[in-house]
């Protein structure tokens, strides 16, 4: 027998080794860096995150969610961890807290997380319900524009919208120059063409939130020059006093359709029912289970510019 027959006959196959004996599971794909100098230098200033520590930093995280949550069905690639160590700032433990709730809330919200693909969603797409546009703003956040006077209760529920805007933030997110992780941190709501009733319910719960987010909404009213201090006009379409040309809603929803492959593999797996770990986890911030679809929320004429 040759030399090499003879090594593949006397190597013990992997169905012959004992259970504790089986080689470990592959690791995940390496990390590469896609970020510019800048953005490098942004990071370490703003998240703590040193390119020198970063990897060791994705393995600490990667070691507690194998210790604590074992059962925790997530990706542990270096990219996908990083997600969260920088939305909070390369705090293992908290950062661990948010991967846990991010997965709670897909568990315990299936009407929004289960079959979350884009071509689910065509009719929300196509309704210009909401957008991005293709010009970001001086400091770099992309601009999300959602037009709640776009829907039609009769034509699908409310939850078909947030599904589409969590499906735009996710998209967004896949490129590391916009990623902090989830929740993402929204830099500023601007609010435009608001009923009065609006301005009303927001001065009843402005005090009941953190101070730091409640300055991070304006309500412009009709005042486009008061959008345009904030967001200049050459990023921004004709329809808000922009020289940008005219709003397009196509090019984004195209963009998720083309991704398609991405959210099957991503969200239209099976998933499996919520365990105690999980059940115990808070929600992630800012998401609440109960949503009512009722037909007064088409009053709300306004259109949302969400930078982050």
């Amino acid at each position: 027998m040759s030399e090499e027959s003879d090594s593949l006959r006397t190597s013990p196959s992997v169905a012959s080794l004992s259970e504790n004996e089986l080689p470990p599971p592959p690791e995940p794909p390496g990390y590469v860096c896609s970020l510019t100098e800048e953005l490098v230098t942004k990071a370490r200033e703003e998240l703590q995150e040193k390119p020198e520590w970063r990897l060791r930093d994705v393995q600490a995280l990667r070691d507690m969610v194998r210790k604590e949550y074992p059962n925790l069905s997530t990706s542990l690639e270096d990219a996908f961890l990083l997600r969260f160590l920088r939305a909070r700032k390369f705090d293992y433990d908290r950062a661990l807290q948010l991967l846990v709730n991010y997965h709670s809330c897909r568990r315990s919200w299936p009407e929004v997380f289960s079959n979350l693909k884009p071509s689910a969603l065509k009719d929300v797409l196509s309704s210009g319900f909401l957008t991005v546009l293709p010009h970001t703003d001086p400091r770099g956040c992309h601009i999300l524009c959602i037009r709640p006077d776009r829907w039609i209760p009769s034509n699908y529920p409310i939850t078909e919208n947030i599904r589409a805007i969590y499906l735009t933030l996710e998209k967004l997110i896949q490129s590391e120059e916009t990623q902090d992780g989830f929740p993402i941190r929204i830099k500023a709501v601007h609010v435009v063409n608001e009923p009065r009733i609006f301005k009303g319910i927001f001065a009843i719960i402005k005090p009941f939130l953190k101070e730091k987010i409640a300055n991070r909404f304006f309500l412009h009213g009709s005042d486009l020059n008061s959008l345009h201090t904030n967001l200049p006009r050459n990023i921004l379409p004709k329809e808000y006093g922009g020289t940008a040309g005219e709003l397009d809603t196509a090019s984004w929803s195209a963009v998720l359709l083309a991704s398609e492959d991405d959210f099957v593999k991503e969200f239209c797996q099976p998933v499996p029912t919520c365990d105690s770990i999980l059940g115990q986890a808070l929600l992630s911030e800012g998401l609440a289970s109960d949503v009512q679809c009722d037909d007064s929320m088409r009053a709300v004429k306004s259109q949302l510019y969400s930078c982050y």
